[in-house]
């Protein structure tokens, strides 16, 4: 038998972006996110602007008690038998960070066992980053309380955002390309980009941050999205 492959503390994430073809079955799709909906594994449909992707499948293990990457796996096998094209893919797990001493219950339980999509938030983004190794600006060379110190700062411009803005960080340190993946639900697509302009002078990201691809679209159910997005070729 095939072992389960869980998480110690938090939820598996994958984000899978797609593109549609001739083949691509609306219905199957549909039924593929429902299957892994009803299995415990909670999704956020997105419909991508840009050419990067068509969709996004924003796929989170929501079972505290039994994550499992398979049924991550499952859903991916599910779109490809659907006839939809994995173009690009981030794999990551929720966390609290080891600047996150102090931080609220209330607030360590968001971050570990998110419930999205938020509602009220359809603009939707999401980008990789890593912290700077260079020689003269070495993130993990930093004494820890400085590395503290510069984080408070980055998280106190984050809070100016609350309530237009809902942050997802997930880590991905051994797992994918970079560090952590960002993913941010906001009202409107300019609440995206304030976020990220503003934090970005913040010395914690300015000097000792390196930022990925963005991909950009909005959140909606899956079935309208594949209706608006693909429309199925009659044989």
């Amino acid at each position: 038998m095939l072992q389960p492959v869980t998480t110690s503390d938090g939820l598996s994430v994958v984000h899978l972006f797609c593109v549609t073809t001739p083949d691509t079955d609306n219905i199957s799709v549909v039924e593929a996110v429902r299957t892994a909906e009803a299995a415990g594994v909670q999704v956020v449909t997105v419909a991508v602007v840009g050419h990067k992707a068509e969709l996004c499948f924003m796929a989170l293990c929501f079972m505290a008690l039994h994550p499992d990457l398979w049924l991550l796996r499952d859903l991916q096998s599910g779109f490809d038998r659907a006839g939809l094209i994995v173009v690009d893919s981030y794999v990551s797990i929720t966390e609290l960070s080891e600047y996150s001493v102090g931080v609220p219950d209330e607030m360590k339980q968001m971050r570990l066992f998110p419930q999205l999509p938020p509602d009220g938030k359809p603009a939707w983004c999401f980008y990789p980053m890593t912290k700077r190794r260079n020689v003269d600006r070495n993130w993990y060379r930093l004494d820890f309380d400085r590395r503290v110190e510069l984080m408070k700062e980055h998280g106190s411009s984050g809070r100016k955002f609350a309530g237009r803005i809902v942050q997802l960080i997930t880590a991905s340190i051994g797992l994918d390309d970079w560090e952590w993946g960002v993913t941010l639900f906001g009202a409107r697509v300019d609440d995206l980009k304030d976020t990220v302009y503003t934090m970005r002078y913040d010395e914690a990201s300015a000097v000792y941050s390196e930022f990925g691809g963005f991909y950009t679209g909005m959140v909606g159910a899956v079935d309208e999205i594949m209706a608006r997005t693909h429309r199925e070729v009659l044989h």
